[in-house]
Formats: C-alpha cells, sequence, structure tokens
C-alpha cells in the first residue's frame, strides 16, 4: 500500500423512516457524537486516505457535519436513490482520480474497528481485487449471503430476497462494506444492473463482475457487532450498548477502577487516568478529562462540550467529586479539591486542595486554593441579561447559606459570616457579616394563633 493511494467512500443517503425522526439517521448519537462522526473518525485513523461522503438531495445537515469531523472530505450528492451500486457513482469524480483502492463504508454502522479495515486492505495486498466484509449471523434472516467456493474464495453474494432456497442455507452474510482494487472501478459498477426484485443497482454484483474479469474475491471475517446497522430507536440502543461496554472494557484494562460497570456512561471522548475510581450510576458526557487518582462518587453527572468545541471539563489528580455532583462545561478542578453532594459547579475553576462539601452552586468564578464553601452557598451569577464572576480567594472561608452577587471578589483568607448576602467586595483576611438585626416579640405567636382560631370558628 506504501506506492498506491486510498479512497474511502461513505453512504450517509438514507433517510431512516423507521427512526421517525426529523433528524437524518446518521445524525443520531451514539456515545455523544453521531453516527456519521464515528464513521468518519474511522476513514480518517487510516494515514493518508482521501474521504468522500455521498448524502441525499437536501441533508444540508448531514453536510455540515461531515465537515465538521472531517473538513477535507469530498461532499457527493445521489440525486436519485437507486441502490448502493449507485450511491457510490456518486462519488464518480472521486473514483476516477483514484489510483488506488477504495472502501466502501456506511454511515449507519458506527461499530466496526480499524482492525478490520487493516483486514480489507491486507487481503487486497494478497491478491483480490475485491473483498467483503462478512460476518456468522445466529439468524440469517434478511442479510445477504457470502457464497464461496471450495478455496474459500468469493462466488458471489446474494441478496436474501433473491436467494434460492439452498443459498438461505447458508450462515456467512454480507455486511455492506466492500474494498476493491480495479484498474477502474468506476466502469466496472457502470456494468451492474438492476435486474432484481427491487430494481436496484446492487454494489454487491461487483463481485461477479470482477471474477468475469479474471479477478479474485476475498471474504474478510469479524464480529458481527461491528457491523451492526442501525435502522430503528432499539437498534440504535443497541448500538449504544456495544459501544460503552468495549469503552468500559479499555478503560479497566488500563487502570481504572469501575465498581458497576454497566451503570457507567462514557462518551466518545472521554479521558481517564489511571487509578481513578468510579462509583455507579455515572454519567460522563463529551469533553470530560480525569487525571490519575480521582474518585468519582454514585450518581454523579460530568459534562463538557466535545473536544470540537471549546469548554472542556477537567478534573485534577486526587479530586474527589459526589455522591450527587454536577459539574458542568467549562469546570476545571484542581488537584485533591473536594466537590461534595448535591454541589453544581458551571465555567469556574475550583483551584488546589479546595472544597464545596454540601448544597452548593459556583458558577462563573474562582474558588481559590484551599478555600472552604459552605453549605447552601450560592454564587449569584446572572442578574437576568448578563452573566458575572465571582471570585474567592486562597484560603477563604464563605460561611453556610451565603450568596455571592457578581461581579464580587472575596480577598484571600476573608471569612464570610453564615447567612450573609455579598454584594460588595470583601478585603483579604477580614471579616464580612451582612444580617438583619434581630427583633424578638415575646408572646406574639400565642396571640397570633388565638387570632387565626378565632378567624376559623
Amino acid at each position: 500500500m506504501t506506492d498506491r493511494t486510498l479512497s474511502i467512500v461513505i453512504l450517509a443517503a438514507g433517510k431512516g423512516t423507521r427512526m421517525h425522526s426529523r433528524r437524518p439517521k446518521v445524525l443520531h448519537p451514539i456515545a455523544g457524537r453521531s453516527m456519521l462522526g464515528h464513521v468518519l473518525e474511522l476513514a480518517g485513523s487510516i494515514p493518508g486516505a482521501r474521504i468522500g461522503v455521498v448524502i441525499g438531495p437536501g441533508m444540508e445537515d448531514v453536510r455540515e457535519e461531515a465537515a465538521r469531523w472531517a473538513p477535507d472530505a469530498s461532499i457527493f450528492v445521489q440525486e436519485n436513490q437507486s441502490g448502493t451500486a449507485d450511491a457510490v457513482l456518486a462519488a464518480r469524480s472521486l473514483l476516477e482520480t483514484s489510483n488506488g483502492d477504495v472502501i466502501v463504508l456506511y454511515a449507519d454502522s458506527p461499530l466496526m474497528r480499524k482492525e478490520t479495515l487493516g483486514k480489507l486492505i491486507d487481503s487486497l495486498d494478497a491478491g483480490a481485487a475485491v473483498s467483503v466484509v462478512g460476518f456468522e449471523a445466529p439468524d440469517p434472516t434478511g442479510y445477504g449471503r457470502l457464497l464461496t467456493d471450495q478455496s474459500g474464495h468469493l462466488v458471489a453474494i446474494r441478496e436474501h430476497k433473491d436467494a434460492s432456497p439452498e443459498e438461505l442455507k447458508v450462515r456467512l452474510c454480507n455486511s455492506g462494506v466492500m474494498a476493491f482494487r480495479l484498474p477502474d472501478i468506476a466502469k466496472v459498477l457502470d456494468r451492474i444492473g438492476n435486474d432484481n426484485a427491487k430494481g436496484e443497482y446492487y454494489l454487491t454484483d461487483a463481485v461477479e463482475i470482477a471474477r468475469a474479469d479474471g479477478g479474485i474475491a476475498a471474504v474478510v471475517t469479524c464480529e458481527a457487532d461491528e457491523v451492526l446497522g442501525v435502522n430503528s430507536r432499539d437498534q440504535l440502543a443497541e448500538a449504544e450498548a456495544i459501544w460503552q461496554a468495549r469503552a468500559r472494557r479499555a478503560f479497566m484494562h488500563a487502570g481504572v477502577t469501575m465498581i458497576a460497570p454497566e451503570t457507567v456512561w462514557l462518551s466518545y471522548d472521554t479521558q481517564i487516568g489511571c487509578d481513578v475510581t468510579i462509583e455507579p450510576n455515572v454519567f460522563i458526557g463529551p469533553g470530560v478529562t480525569i487525571a490519575e487518582g480521582v474518585r468519582i462518587k454514585a450518581n454523579s453527572y460530568l459534562e463538557g462540550i466535545d473536544r470540537k468545541s471549546a469548554g472542556g471539563l477537567r478534573i485534577e489528580s486526587g479530586a474527589e467529586v459526589g455522591p450527587f455532583a454536577r459539574l458542568r462545561p467549562g469546570t476545571e478542578l484542581g488537584a485533591n479539591v473536594h466537590i461534595g453532594n448535591f454541589v453544581e459547579v458551571k465555567n469556574a475553576v475550583v483551584e488546589a486542595g479546595a472544597k464545596a462539601n454540601h448544597l452548593t452552586y459556583i458558577g462563573d468564578g474562582v474558588v481559590g486554593a484551599g478555600a472552604n464553601i459552605g453549605a447552601g452557598t450560592i454564587f449569584c451569577n446572572y442578574d437576568g441579561f448578563k452573566k458575572s464572576r465571582c471570585e474567592v480567594g486562597a484560603g477563604a472561608f464563605i460561611g453556610s447559606n451565603s450568596a455571592l452577587v457578581a461581579p464580587v471578589t472575596i480577598g484571600d483568607g476573608a471569612y464570610v459570616a453564615a447567612g450573609s448576602v455579598i454584594t460588595t467586595n470583601v478585603e483579604a483576611d477580614s471579616l464580612a457579616v451582612v444580617r438583619a438585626t434581630r427583633e424578638d416579640r415575646p408572646g406574639w405567636a400565642a396571640k397570633y394563633r388565638a387570632m387565626m382560631q378565632r378567624r376559623k370558628g
């Protein structure tokens, strides 16, 4: 492959009516990223590959998503959707300028591994003109069958509706993923007819044409999970479960402890260091980085904004989060920070050793190193029109049930008395007390009860 180019054509034109959604099928997410995004990442993992995406008419949102994940990809429109061969030929200009191999992938099959693509390319290097990814299905109903000869070479691919009773007994099924090493693939595809039950131009017919021209057709196998096609919401959930199980396993093999792994949900770009412990029922959305030795306690929700955008979430080593904590985009927790139960942090930096252990909202601000934020403290960061910031200095102590009305700065080492509403800056090492004067009225409660009883009577 060193002296050849590789073109990858991704078919993304299907609308997916079984999804019952206004959103195109390939834009539905798995682990926080569209299915198309997953397939584009796979294609982009092959160095030097030229990528083309085939979409349907009017699918501008799919075009935009493709550009987001693969800015250099070429976009082609399949005007009349009449089969997979017709879809690949929509990328004719890419095919005709290719002097190497062509791989066809599907944007609604987001689980294929890079290793399987490598096996496809290896099969071409071994002499195949066409190579097809196949899998063994416990129930092959509905799948096209891969028909092989005694040497194991692929003879033909027969769609289920066109297969004979004998061919329907074959359990080796077609995934649709194919690779070609042909002198002129476009001319081969132009020879495909539509004499079949659906009246469509099947890409799979290229196998028999290539063999008739003297070429060898090969089969590369993979696990059925890798080529799961998503056409409905239940299949979307199935694909999500497969992806999550793979990701959890990979992290645990890399040194992450998950007490109940089946209850931990990860995202496509999650980064977790070794010796991190994650307790049950934790959700980690896009854009989250967790350094070594962190403990995420049960029932916590963490999300940044995916790494294609600004506003990630980072937790440094030794920090503890939760239980029942919520960390939102733009949060940075320093080393050994403690964020406790029912604490929410958004777009804020909490520096090393600081603590907010209960019932607190920290939004748009800075909490200095070693500071303590008491229970019930609120950063009042929004006035109905704009967001402003609160800054709490290193070593400061904010008493329980306090409100810091932004913009405001609490100096290093300062104390804010419990129950205070702070609207102006507090100097370093000073005490701020903002409370109404207490007033006692002896006997008031008894008189009040008597009055209300008389009214009730």
